[in-house]
């Protein structure tokens, strides 16, 4: 039984061959499976498929990019990735940039898989006949209008043809079990589907001419905002949520919007809106295992660490050098182990919206002076200048001091650790009107531009150049801890120049203290 043409990527044969057997066994007969980007990209040229399958990490062409060029061609075709946990940043990252309908990562969950494979189809043949006929609507009513003077004759046929594609619009739009809403480019909503109506929990026309921003809300910003993006692109928005005011619950949705008639110089937009309820249950248990599995670990680790301590201070007796090395080995080991340990529960908190700051009132130079203090004798191992400049030290923040402390630490540290001997670093601290500025800067290698949009996303580790050994959570790490404040972090560099780690908390400088006699 023939349900779709499908066209499976992965560099790795034993993938392609497993997921061959998965879709046969499921009644897909229409299945082209390649081991290399290239040749599927040969063949795609020439059919057209329903759905494409791809894996996140290929040699010769990774996955963002063979699915860009996928989207090239055919527009409206779903798309799937295949992507490591390590990689997940990166595909929620693409998913704007190329319109990706879903993420799987891997090992895949096979029921999951096929769901997601049947609805993806499903989603390109409703995509595509919706903007076709949406167009189709659009050329009708032009020539209804050009014509309607002096041809009776041709608007009579024009109506009919303008009723049967509306007949058919109507099917798909009411029958989609996706909320399908229509705006124009000020964010008023001029149509919506039932599956909308059930979801914003009132009927038509207690929706149409509303502004879509008050039934659809996200904490970090308005979809009448985001509109502009998808003027000429489509547009994925996740993390918003819809507030049924009948039963009060807030469901979570990810919303794809596309410009209906670009040609125009009236713009209007056609958004898809899914209930994701089901999935973020999913994603908060997986990340709940993670949890409870690092936060089990700490204590056996603890224990370790503390055996091997009592090891090499001799309280058990006396060790040669060769033992005492292989002790410290186990040791060191033990200790990264936990190090890491401890960041994944410190990113499991800020995701999970757990963490909840303390902010007290406190001098921030005192505190970049500590931080400086402890990481001087590092500096001066490496022959580098290490310097702070403040212009006023009497000066009181409130904020978490612990957290912004843990981003301090990080954002020099890491200068420190990549700038070579007898370079420079510097710590700037700046206030400007209640605003804190807090910059690192140093005169090392830079980093390249390709790696800089990566450089706060989960398990980012140093450049493509060279790979730091952290944990990849460091500055990740950071950027929730400011962003949580309300702030705003990033980084400046420029190859063989240096870079800058900047950070910026709005509205925290509360008073400065009375000048030090």
């Amino acid at each position: 039984m023939d349900k779709g043409k499908i066209v499976v990527v992965d560099d790795e044969k034993v993938v392609t061959s497993a997921i061959s057997v998965l879709l046969k066994v499921e009644g897909f007969s229409d299945v082209h499976v390649f081991n290399k980007p290239k040749e599927a990209l040969d063949f795609l040229k020439d059919n057209m498929p329903d759905i494409v399958i791809s894996d996140f990490m290929m040699p010769d062409m990774n996955g963002l990019e063979f699915l860009s060029e996928v989207k090239k061609l055919y527009p409206e075709v779903s798309k799937i990735i295949l992507t490591g946990y390590a990689d997940k940043e990166n595909a929620i990252r693409a998913i704007n940039e190329i319109g990706l309908y879903r993420y799987i990562e891997k090992p895949w969950d096979n029921s999951d898989l096929i769901i997601n494979i049947k609805n993806g189809i499903e989603r390109s043949y409703l995509l595509s006949e919706l903007r076709q006929k949406i167009s189709e609507l659009e050329v009708a009513k032009k020539e209804l209008e050009k014509y309607s003077h002096n041809l009776e004759a041709l608007v009579e046929e024009r109506t009919s043809d303008l009723k049967i594609t509306n007949a058919k619009l109507s099917g798909i739009v009411n029958y989609c079990a996706d909320g399908i809403i229509i705006l124009n480019e000020d964010g008023i909503i001029e149509q919506v589907n039932p599956s909308c109506e059930n979801l914003i929990g009132l009927v038509n026309n207690k929706i149409v001419n509303s502004a879509i921003d008050d039934f659809l809300f996200s904490k970090k910003t308005f979809i009448s905002k985001e509109l502009h993006r998808a003027e000429n692109n489509d547009l994925f928005l996740r993390d918003f949520y819809i507030k049924n005011p009948l039963s009060g619950n807030i469901v979570p949705v990810e919303v794809s919007f596309a410009r209906i008639n670009p040609d125009d110089d009236f713009k209007r937009f056609v958004g898809v809106i899914r209930d994701v309820t089901e999935q973020k249950k999913a994603d908060r248990l997986r990340d709940d295992f993670i949890a409870t599995l690092t936060h089990d670990l700490r204590t056996p680790l603890l224990a370790a660490i503390q055996t091997l301590t009592f090891f090499l201070n001799g309280a058990l007796g006396e060790l040669d050098e060769k033992q005492k090395l292989i002790l410290s080995t186990m040791q060191k080991s033990n200790e990264d182990l936990l190090g890491l340990v401890n960041a994944l529960l410190e990113v499991y908190k800020y995701d999970a919206e757990k963490l909840v700051l303390n902010k007290t009132e406190f001098n921030i130079y005192e505190l970049v002076k500590q931080v400086y203090d402890e990481l001087q004798p590092l500096s001066t191992n490496k022959k580098i200048k290490f310097s702070v400049s403040c212009e006023n030290q009497d000066m009181l923040i409130l904020a978490d001091r612990s957290e912004i402390r843990r981003v301090i630490c990080n954002l020099c540290g890491n200068a420190i650790n990549y700038t070579q001997e007898n370079g420079e670093v510097k710590i700037t601290v700046k206030n400007e009107d209640n605003d804190l500025i807090f910059s690192v800067t140093d005169n090392g290698s830079g980093i390249p531009a390709e790696d800089i949009p990566n450089m706060f996303q989960r398990f980012s580790q140093g450049t493509s150049r060279k790979r730091s050994s952290g944990t990849g959570l460091g500055l990740y790490l950071s950027r929730q801890i400011i962003e949580s404040h309300g702030g705003k972090i990033w980084v400046e560099s420029a190859l063989n120049k240096g870079s800058e780690f900047s950070f910026l908390l709005t509205d925290v400088v509360k008073s400065f203290q009375k000048a030090r006699v």
